[in-house]
């Protein structure tokens, strides 16, 4: 199956730790054992009566350590005007629509005599049934990816296409696209919608935005997904959608970029990421460079470095259900610096020119790392021509992480 930069607030240490007034009793007389090494715990029971001012910090000899607090809460003002209303509402109900989902499903099926029936025939039919989106890219209708909620949405940030050629129709594509962010955003805006004109850009080009199993097994949201042109990643849908002649968009840096999605950032993980190659070369579809310039933005990250528990635990998801869960933070409803809602900054979607890929049915490893490298060339092409437009105010280079 996504307004300029606003800075981060730093955090400013805690004036926590004032000093609590002491007893004047006198200190009791050293013992033998005062100069060994002793717990807090220890210290607490032996050198001085407790206070009821005594602070939690100095009880713990902590006094002297300062706790970050967090910047104050930025309200929204009251008076927006109309069409920045709803463009909020329409990525808030996005933002909360698997819950949604799964409330109208299980409500109707446990809660609802009448609709009971219905619930149980439409799980009977997703589950054992229906593998649209794993055979035929799914059920694309052009009413759902033409719909007045997907405009708003991409006004909401602004999201922008940008092409750099034309795509013949006649050929079939690999859309590769970079980075993953968080939520990929941008490219869902772009190819599975036409909020930014993916048909007009590029007419004839049928493309089906693929993404992980995980979703399809959402009731409901698995056919928005679907009316949307989504499909599976696995190498068969892949496959069976280019055979169609048709073309899909990968997000190659998948769960495991979106661990290094910090704002400013364009850290990639493509190094060993071949599969997408072997993909367009056995199946003679040209590759096309996709850099989502702005997409680490709209979301803060929070830290997660190497040896910490955080990368540990993630990387422990990442390995046992094949996704990640990056701990992040963006906007609210009704404050600008805390909440789960994306920041209003700008992603612009520039799409490549395509690479011309020779078919072959069994390439040789040595094969597939000739193109693998003509693309990263091209993708370091495409950063430069545009960084300095669309990426002012990065923190970074382009840089292969993995």
């Amino acid at each position: 199956m996504s307004t300029p930069l606003v800075p981060v607030v730093p955090l400013s240490p805690a004036e926590d730790g004032a000093k609590s007034p002491v007893d004047h009793a006198p200190a009791p007389t050293p013992s033998p054992e005062s100069s060994s090494p002793r717990s807090p715990l220890v210290a607490l029971k032996h050198d001085k009566p407790l206070s009821r001012s005594s602070s939690l910090l100095e009880l713990l000899h902590l006094k002297d350590v300062h706790i970050p607090t967090p910047p104050p809460v930025k309200f929204a003002p009251l008076v927006v005007p109309r069409h920045r209303r709803l463009q909020t509402a329409v990525v808030a109900t996005w933002s909360v629509m698997i819950p949604i989902c799964l409330t109208v499903f299980y409500g109707s099926l446990f809660f609802s005599k009448w609709l009971r029936p219905l619930a149980v025939i439409y799980a009977v039919w997703f589950i054992v049934v229906d593998r649209a989106w794993r055979h035929k890219g799914g059920r694309r209708k052009d009413w759902v990816r033409r719909s007045a909620f997907w405009r708003y949405f991409a006004d909401y940030y602004p999201i922008t296409t940008v092409k750099e050629a034309d795509l013949p129709a006649d050929r079939k594509y690999v859309f590769a696209y970079h980075p993953h962010g968080i939520i990929s955003m941008g490219a869902a805006c772009t190819f599975a919608t036409e909020a930014t004109g993916f048909s007009s850009l590029f007419p004839g080009v049928t493309c089906h935005l693929l993404t992980l199993d995980a979703n399809f097994w959402i009731p409901l949201y698995r056919d928005i997904l679907m009316g949307m042109g989504l499909a599976s990643v696995s190498k068969r849908s892949c496959r069976s959608i280019l055979k169609m002649g048709r073309s899909i968009c990968i997000v190659i840096g998948g769960a495991s970029e979106s661990l290094y999605a910090y704002p400013g950032t364009n850290n990639l993980t493509l190094k060993k990421r071949l599969g997408f190659i072997k993909i367009a070369i056995r199946e003679g579809a040209n590759l096309v460079p996709v850099y989502g310039f702005g997409e680490n933005d709209i979301y803060e990250l929070l830290p997660n470095e190497k040896g910490t528990m955080t990368y540990k635990f993630q990387k422990w998801f990442q390995g046992t259900f094949g996704f990640t869960v990056p701990f992040f933070h963006g906007r609210g409803v009704f404050t600008y610096n805390y909440g789960l809602m994306p920041h209003r900054r700008p992603v612009t979607v520039v799409v490549g020119a395509p690479i011309p890929v020779k078919q072959i049915e069994k390439p040789t490893d040595e094969e597939v790392q000739a193109v693998h490298n003509q693309y990263i060339e091209a993708l370091q092409a495409l950063w430069d021509k545009h960084k300095d437009e669309y990426a002012k105010d990065r923190k970074s280079e382009l840089k292969l992480v993995a």
